[in-house]
C-alpha cells in the first residue's frame, strides 16, 4: 500500500526545490497525494478495511495541514502546487 522507492524519488526530483530536498511542503504533499490516490485504489476492492481507511484519512488531514501552512507562509506557492498537483481549490 505504500508508494515504491523510485516513485519517492521521482516526486523528490519533480517537486524540490534543490537537491535531495525531502522536508518542503511540496514534496510533503506530493508523496502524500501519491499514497492517498494508491489507498484509494485499495478501498475500490476492499470495502472493509476500516483500518486502513483511518489511516487515509489521518494522511488526507495531514495534507490539509501541510497545505494551509503553505497557503500562510505562500500563497504562489500553494496556487503553483495545487495546479500541478491537480487538487481542489
Amino acid at each position: 500500500m505504500s508508494i515504491t522507492v523510485e516513485e519517492k524519488q521521482r516526486l523528490i526530483k519533480e517537486y524540490g526545490t534543490k537537491e535531495g530536498d525531502t522536508g518542503s511542503p511540496e514534496v510533503q504533499v506530493a508523496i502524500l497525494s501519491s499514497r492517498i490516490a494508491t489507498l484509494t485504489e485499495h478501498f475500490k476492492t476492499h470495502k472493509k478495511d476500516n483500518h486502513g481507511r483511518r489511516g487515509l484519512l489521518m494522511m488526507v488531514a495531514q495534507r490539509r495541514k501541510l497545505l494551509d501552512y503553505l497557503k500562510g507562509k505562500d500563497e504562489g506557492r500553494y496556487q503553483d502546487l495545487i495546479k500541478r498537483l491537480g487538487l481542489r481549490r
